[in-house]
């Protein structure tokens, strides 16, 4: 009988701990991503439109959590610790050059460098989590493990939000920063788990990694489909022809498939193959929660900034003193009162406002309209400016809406252990609909913010809501993909799991940026947007539960012949 431990081994220690710091790094600049790249560039941002900024959050993450698929099989054959260094050398420079690019471009590609990096990452810790537990602490391993997670996400909002104030510059690098400190425990304390290393050749790595989910046929099939959907999403490509592109590739590939023959050599010559359906659907249903859980970073801090007054929050944390208030709703007088004598009155009233909210400021139509009034006909609008500035700097503040998302943070770092432990016992998939569920209904809420008068009270409910889905969900789904991957392929299947959050990622972006766009904006009608949000949450928890009641009978179709075979054998 194996001696199984009953605590963790010091690599699981080690790689909780670069955890954190890869996502301090992260989540300092990915928090407040949205908020960066719709802010003018006058005012520091990178005055990327919508599209653009939903292209990029789609594109970029989705290849980083695409890459894992290679990059943990690479893990199972080079070794973890190696992966980790080679992470760390391509992060470091990568967030730096995101704070120094000049346009759409030069900042892409910084950010890919980014996403490339921390795919060699992201599956190699996992796996160590995955190979450094046992079955009768693994649910506790990961709770753990996803805690650290959320203790990296709850301080980089909160040092990246103080760096902010001194220039976005700083916020760069100060993620930079982070990466580079995590040489140290890379280098001097991580140890390879025991038989980490798999002894198969880089070819036969790529090979297996293929046959997890299908062949060759399978990734042409979906990849030029997904392209052009990038496409759509940076505005190189209209989304209707896009669809009509995608359907008529389907097409090609259907009459293709009815051409080639099971056991042709060639993998162009092959049908279309999925090699583990189940898994597959698994992962597929995933995409939905990803697509809906990244809108807490994608849409969420947006629409705060533009449509939500969190005026209540700040009279209700007015005993914490001036000077709490002034962290959590810094305005930079000087700049807003540079931007009053420069706007346009003729432009509509919402137009302006709008305008004003990059500067941290909420200011109602009718006080605007009397303001652009006062400001036409002074004979020292400078003066009357910096008058106006500074009351409404007191008046009209909002809290930085990474503020107010790093509660999800900070909820998942109090309560995720207990969470974890209160479902160690639970079915796996009641526990994953539950979240999902929970996560939707939360979504539901921000479409109410117009009909509530405690506009920021509410989002810190549909805040905790998505968290508390968040505790139920991925540590579940994770566990479970943990529990029916091979062990010498741990990493390679954790790298799969990815592909879920890759494709979550990428639909997240687009619909993001869409959304908010067309319905939100233009339509003026962001419960629209929301409503999409929260019926993609329901259709996937109902999904999941479809998916558990298939598998289940399976499971039990296989037991009911095992029986019948060995009665069978013993009657012979």
């Amino acid at each position: 009988m194996t001696h199984q431990p009953k605590g963790f081994p010091l690599a699981f220690y080690v790689a909780n701990g670069m955890e954190i710091f890869e996502r301090l790094a992260w989540y300092g600049f990915f928090a407040l991503s949205s908020v960066y790249m719709t802010t003018p560039a006058e005012q520091g941002g990178a005055g990327f439109s919508e599209a653009q900024r939903g292209a990029l959050q789609g594109i970029i993450p989705f290849f980083l959590y695409l890459l894992p698929v290679v990059t943990g099989a690479l893990g199972d054959r080079y070794g973890y610790r190696r992966m980790f260094l080679l992470s760390f050398a391509i992060m470091a420079p990568g967030y730096y050059l995101m704070g120094q690019a000049e346009g759409f471009g030069s900042f892409f590609l910084a950010m890919l460098a980014v996403a490339c990096g921390a795919a060699c990452f992201k599956p190699i810790v996992v796996g160590t989590i995955a190979r450094t537990t046992v079955a009768a602490n693994r649910g506790l391993g990961f709770g753990i493990f996803y805690t650290m997670v959320n203790i990296g996400g709850f301080l980089g909002p909160l040092v990246a939000g103080y760096m902010r104030a001194i220039s976005w510059d700083a916020v760069f690098l100060m993620s930079s920063l982070w990466i580079c400190l995590n040489f140290l425990p890379a280098l001097f304390l991580y140890r390879e788990p025991q038989q980490v290393r798999s002894t198969n050749k880089l070819g036969q790595v790529l090979s297996e990694a293929q046959q997890v989910l299908g062949n060759g046929r399978f990734a042409l099939l979906l990849f030029p489909a997904i392209m052009l959907l990038m496409a759509a999403g940076v505005g190189w490509l209209g989304y209707q022809p896009a669809f009509i592109a995608i359907a008529v590739w389907l097409v090609i590939n259907l009459l293709w498939n009815r051409l080639c023959a099971p056991n042709a050599r060639h993998w162009l010559a092959q049908p279309i193959r999925i090699s583990n359906l189940p898994f597959a659907l698994y992962l597929l249903i995933l995409t939905g929660f990803w697509t809906v859980y990244n809108q807490l970073f994608y849409t969420l801090p947006l629409f705060i900034r533009d449509y939500v007054d969190t005026g209540d929050l700040l009279s209700l944390l007015a005993w914490l003193g001036e000077d709490t208030l002034a962290f959590l709703a810094h305005v930079d007088v000087g700049a807003l009162a540079e931007k009053l004598q420069t706007l346009d009155a003729a432009l509509p009233l919402e137009t302006l406002r709008l305008q004003l909210v990059h500067l941290k400021v909420n200011v109602p139509h009718e006080v605007l309209a009397g303001a652009l009034s006062q400001l036409g006909q002074s004979a020292s609008p400078a003066e009357l400016a910096a008058h106006i500035a500074q009351d409404w700097a007191g008046r009209y503040r909002q809290i930085n809406p990474e503020y107010l998302i790093n509660l999800d943070f900070a909820a998942i770092v109090l309560l995720q252990i207990l969470v974890s432990y209160v479902c160690r016992r639970l079915h796996t998939f009641k526990v994953l609909v539950a979240g999902i569920v929970i996560m939707g209904g939360g979504i539901w809420l921000a479409a109410l913010n117009g009909q509530f008068v405690l506009g920021g009270s509410l989002m810190v409910v549909v805040i905790l809501s998505i968290a508390m889905g968040e505790m139920l969900t991925s540590p579940k789904s994770q566990e479970y993909v943990a529990s029916i991957a091979p062990k010498q392929q741990s990493a390679m299947y954790m790298g799969y799991y990815f592909v879920s959050m890759a494709l979550g990622f990428l639909f997240a972006g687009l619909l993001s940026g869409w959304g908010y766009e067309n319905l939100a904006k233009q339509q003026g009608r962001p419960e629209w947007m929301w409503g999409l949000f929260a019926l993609i949450a329901l259709v996937s928890a109902m999904a999941l539960w479809i998916f558990n009641r298939w598998q289940s009978r399976a499971r039990q179709d296989r037991a009911d012949l095992s029986v019948d075979t060995l009665s069978e054998a013993g009657e012979a």
